[in-house]
């Protein structure tokens, strides 16, 4: 689909509904964490038969919410990665559908090498052409062993399967 054929159905878009994204297989659910800093790890947007995701910042946390690979970069940057997959799965996307990411990096001088290299193998693997708009910003995240922070923005037109599954169709 065209983009023009995007902006033409959300602009005829009657309603708009959204609800929180959930990946429990890969990361736990924010509400878990202390008031009063719960959020959704996701949000799903549908408007005139396009699907728009808003992941939240997502780092190297586990399905038990614990931080996973303190100190290693690299394996925090693909943990990171793994667990956006799993959120964009879970209503129907893949890396293809993300058009906009923003990388928070704790310590960018030091860290945005082994960042973009990383980036760039995962982006290769995903075979990503064009690539995702993206932002690199340096930045406290909310623990202290956690290096690198990922928001993503995916849209597309979901499957028929998938919108069903999801109360649109």
């Amino acid at each position: 689909m065209i983009a023009r054929d995007m902006i033409d159905r959300i602009a005829g878009a009657s309603e708009v509904k959204k609800r929180a994204i959930t990946a429990l297989s890969v990361l736990n659910e924010a509400f878990e964490y202390p008031k009063p800093s719960s959020f959704s790890r996701g949000m799903r947007i549908d408007l005139g038969g396009v699907a728009i995701l808003l992941i939240s910042g997502t780092a190297s946390i586990d399905e038990n919410g614990a931080t996973v690979h303190a100190g290693d970069f690299r394996a925090q940057l693909r943990r990171t990665y793994h667990n956006i997959t799993g959120l964009l799965a879970a209503e129907g996307a893949t890396w293809k559908d993300v058009v906009r990411t923003t990388c928070y990096l704790r310590d960018i001088e030091r860290d945005y090498a082994a960042f973009n290299e990383g980036r760039t193998e995962f982006y290769r693997e995903q075979g990503l052409d064009p690539l995702p708009a993206s932002t690199g910003i340096q930045a406290i995240l909310c623990r202290p062993e956690l290096l690198v922070e990922i928001e993503a923005i995916a849209i597309f037109v979901p499957s028929v399967k998938d919108a069903s599954r999801n109360g649109n169709g």
